[in-house]
C-alpha cells in the first residue's frame, strides 16, 4: 500500500472515534494547588474538582439545606471548611490564610464532574533575603481526595526555587527558596 493509502486509513481511523474524547475524573476529588511567591505575600489558587460518583456527597456538603442551589452563604462555609484542612508555614511560623476570591461551578456541572471549585488565597508574609522553607499539608475531605501540587516560576527575578519535596500522596509539600538582593 502507498505511503498515500495509509494516511488515507488513518484519515477514516480517526473519523470513526467518538466526536468528544474528553475524560472527566469519575471516583475522585480532585485538589489541585499552585503557589505563587511574591516578597509581600504567598498565592495559593486551589482547582477543586469531583468525579461524577463523588460529586452528590460533595453536593450535600455544600448544599447545607438540600434545595439545589448554592447560596453564597453555603458557599462561603464549605470555603471554611476547606482552609481549616490547609495549613502553610513560612520558614516555621504557621500563616493566616485570606480569602481574595472564590467561585463555584452549578450543580449541574459538578454532577457530570466539569464543575471546579476555585478558591484563591494569599498569605501576607515578607520573604526574608538568604533561604526560605515552606511547608504546606491539605488533610482533605475523605477517602476518595487525591491531591496535586506545584510551585509556579516566580515572576521576581530574586526569588529562586531550590527544591520541591512532596509526600507520595502529595497531600503535603515543602518548598526550599532563596531570595537575592534585588
Amino acid at each position: 500500500m502507498s505511503r498515500a493509502g495509509h494516511a488515507c486509513l488513518a484519515a477514516l481511523a480517526l473519523l470513526a472515534l467518538p466526536a468528544s474524547t474528553q475524560a472527566h475524573r469519575l471516583d475522585e476529588y480532585l485538589q489541585a494547588t499552585t503557589f505563587t511567591l511574591a516578597r509581600d505575600h504567598i498565592a495559593l489558587h486551589l482547582r477543586l474538582t469531583p468525579g461524577v460518583d463523588v460529586a452528590p456527597s460533595l453536593i450535600r456538603q455544600v448544599d447545607r439545606n438540600g434545595d439545589g442551589n448554592l447560596s453564597v452563604r453555603e458557599q462561603h462555609s464549605y470555603m471554611v471548611h476547606l482552609m481549616q484542612s490547609l495549613s502553610l508555614s513560612l520558614n516555621g511560623r504557621s500563616g493566616q490564610l485570606v480569602v481574595q476570591d472564590m467561585t463555584f461551578p452549578s450543580l449541574a456541572a459538578m454532577r457530570t464532574g466539569t464543575g471546579l471549585i476555585d478558591l484563591e488565597l494569599t498569605m501576607p508574609a515578607r520573604l526574608r533575603q538568604g533561604d526560605n522553607h515552606l511547608a504546606y499539608r491539605n488533610r482533605g475531605d475523605g477517602p476518595d481526595t487525591v491531591w496535586l501540587v506545584n510551585c509556579l516560576m516566580p515572576q521576581d527575578p530574586a526569588i529562586h526555587v531550590m527544591g520541591q519535596h512532596r509526600a507520595a500522596d502529595q497531600s503535603s509539600y515543602e518548598l526550599d527558596f532563596s531570595v537575592s538582593t534585588p
